[in-house]
């Protein structure tokens, strides 16, 4: 028995003594915040719990059945004295861990710019804070520097003590981005932007993965983080521009495809619009953005065509990335930017807009029967109305 239990706890003793506690030791100022709040709420809620725990175990040794010493006294029901403690004790609690709690919400809000560098030392006036595109894909990351014109997969890099503003959003199903050394989770969502900011306060190599179950790739979605010193991140963003190559809208349609266990590699430039197309699911050529949609749709849509609209611009990796089951790719196809419609229909002298046009839709979607739409006109009054209204 004795040898069965040393085979048991030595392998977990010795995982236990590997195990770097980067949360409660973590290297960035925001997690460290996210640390103390930890260790302060589990504080307060300990000065109930191990009374409690005391208590329980002396009440059950003190007034055991063989102890006849003990005080006997059946007709007992009440103590002032009792309730007071009882009851004001966790109301106090309460109170600071309400206040505890709304000052973390705040403070440590993720899309909230962060105040300080560290603790005692505030930002410098005018910094700017690097900025980092985060892109989470089947199954690996992808990291945009657009001040640098530079990319990576499963690598990112910042120089310590300076501001991070990461702009994070999915490719396909939403994941969720952790480097526990530098801040808390957020989640990554297809046509969705969430934010953080974070800062590193210490050199060194450190990890970050997807803390969202995304399917069978999800344990190999993991990346490096390094902190640098302005030198070397100066020299890594060197190194990234020598020796990559460039990611564009059709070599990004490539890399969208899921793959797992990818290693680390950068890219040397990256088409400007990249991010923006990823974000509103429009990187293949003339496919209509979801930006360009809302925008349609805010203004009274497109009639009957609208119909069109919902489930073609639906985001399905496997339809729109080597499908062999199902349907072919399709997509609602992008006609002009909205802009410019409203343009033409703002400085137009007369109420209808001579255009008229059909929408084109993408390969393997069908119609049933044709029809000639045309943009909204505009009335006497200033007011656009709708053609299929008229």
């Amino acid at each position: 028995m004795s040898r069965l239990r040393t085979l048991v706890l030595l392998p977990l003793l010795a995982s236990l003594g590997s195990c770097s506690m980067v949360v409660m030791n973590p290297s960035g100022d925001v997690a460290a915040q996210q640390r103390d709040l930890l260790v302060v709420s589990t504080a307060l809620m300990l000065i109930v719990i191990i009374p409690v725990m005391a208590l329980t175990i002396f009440f059950a040794w003190r007034y055991r059945q063989s102890n006849r010493e003990a005080r006997y006294e059946p007709d007992w029901d009440h103590s002032t004295h009792l309730e007071l403690v009882i009851w004001a004790v966790p109301l106090l609690i309460i109170i600071c861990l309400g206040a505890v709690t709304w000052m973390g919400t705040h403070l440590l809000d993720p899309y909230r710019p962060i105040g300080r560098v560290a603790a005692g030392q505030s930002l410098t006036l005018g910094a700017r804070p690097l900025e980092v595109e985060v892109v989470a894909l089947d199954w690996k990351w992808l990291f945009i520097y657009p001040e640098y014109g530079v990319a990576t997969i499963n690598e990112l890099a910042a120089p310590v003590d300076r501001p991070i503003t990461f702009r994070i959003t999915s490719a396909s199903v939403m994941n969720s981005f952790y480097v526990p050394a530098l801040a808390g989770q957020i989640y990554a969502m297809p046509g969705m932007e969430t934010k953080l900011h974070a800062v590193i306060n210490k050199s060194g190599d450190y990890e970050g993965f997807s803390a969202n179950y995304s399917g069978a790739g999800f344990s190999g979605m993991r990346f490096a983080f390094h902190g640098l010193n302005d030198a070397d991140f100066q020299a890594w963003v060197a190194k990234a521009k020598d020796g990559g190559g460039k990611l564009d809208r059709s070599s990004y349609l490539e890399l969208e495809r899921p793959s797992e266990n990818e290693p680390a590699r950068r890219y040397a430039s990256v088409q400007s619009d990249l991010y923006k197309a990823i974000l509103n699911m429009c990187v293949e050529p003339g496919k209509m953005c979801m930006s360009e949609m809302t925008q349609i749709d805010a203004k009274g849509g497109l009639g009957l065509a609208g119909i069109y609209n919902t489930v073609p611009l639906l985001y399905d990796k496997f339809t729109r990335r080597g499908t062999v089951f199902g349907p072919a790719p399709s997509y609602v196809a992008s006609i002009c930017t909205t802009e410019q419609a409203l343009a033409a229909a703002t400085n137009a002298a007369q109420p209808a807009l001579p255009t008229t046009f059909t929408p084109i839709l993408g390969a393997g979607l069908q119609r049933p029967t044709p029809m000639s739409i045309r943009l909204p006109s505009r009335s006497a009054t200033g007011a656009f109305r709708s053609p299929f209204n008229s």
